[in-house]
């Protein structure tokens, strides 16, 4: 008497599972429709969110690389400060034109965080040029020029 209580019982659970489990052609397709679209949504903010996580970390490092020049420059002024007066005029006017240049990057990046830039990936190869630029020029600033 136990065993078909429990054979019943075990019968009725498989049974209800089945039916409760049926479900119709359309509303599997309906739910396999919202996996999809739920799929389709979540990789959108993904690379919206590592877009904008890849345009803020060029933002910051641009901005850390015209602050380093700005101090940059700043040591060469000091450095033309110990010059013959016939090289002081030369130097002087050449780190005004570095001068100009970091501004004009520093007044850029404050444009690209305060507007919405099309042509976005040919801006930011522009600038990262414009930046190489500066600190190759930087660099080279009292190498004598032939």
């Amino acid at each position: 008497m136990r065993n078909s209580i429990k054979i019943l019982l075990i019968a009725f659970v498989i049974i209800g599972g089945t039916i409760g489990s049926c479900q119709s052609q359309a509303d599997k397709e309906k739910n396999a429709g919202d996996k999809v679209q739920e799929a389709q949504d979540n990789l959108l903010s993904v690379q919206q969110d590592t877009t904008t996580t890849a345009y803020q970390k060029f933002i910051t490092e641009s901005e850390n690389r015209i602050n380093t020049y700005e101090k940059e420059i700043a040591d060469l002024k000091a450095k033309i400060t110990k010059k013959k007066k016939t090289e002081k005029a030369k130097y002087e006017k050449k780190v005004a034109t570095l001068e100009k240049k970091n501004n004009e990057l520093k007044k850029n990046i404050i444009d690209f965080k305060n507007k919405q830039i099309d042509n976005w990936d040919e801006k930011q190869e522009e600038f990262k040029k414009d930046l190489d630029d500066l600190g190759s020029a930087i660099a080279d600033f009292f190498i004598k020029e032939e």
